[in-house]
C-alpha cells in the first residue's frame, strides 16, 4: 500500500494517537452513535416497505 511496510504504519498510527488521542473517545463515540442511527433508519425504512407489501396483498385479495 503506497509502498509502505508494517513499520511505517504502525509509526504513523502512532504519531496520529500521539495527536488526536484525546479526542479519539469522541470521536469514536461519535460514530458509533452515527451507526446506530442508521441502522435504526435502515430499520424503519424495511418496516414501512414490509407493511407496504402486506397491506398491498390484502387489498389483492379483498378484489378477488
Amino acid at each position: 500500500m503506497f509502498g509502505l511496510g508494517t513499520v511505517e504504519l504502525l509509526v504513523v498510527a502512532g504519531v496520529v494517537l500521539l495527536l488526536f488521542g484525546s479526542r479519539l473517545p469522541k470521536v469514536m463515540r461519535s460514530l458509533g452513535e452515527g451507526i446506530v442511527e442508521f441502522k435504526r433508519g435502515v430499520q424503519g425504512i424495511e418496516d414501512e416497505s414490509r407493511s407496504e407489501s402486506t397491506q398491498d396483498s390484502v387489498r389483492a385479495e379483498g378484489r378477488r
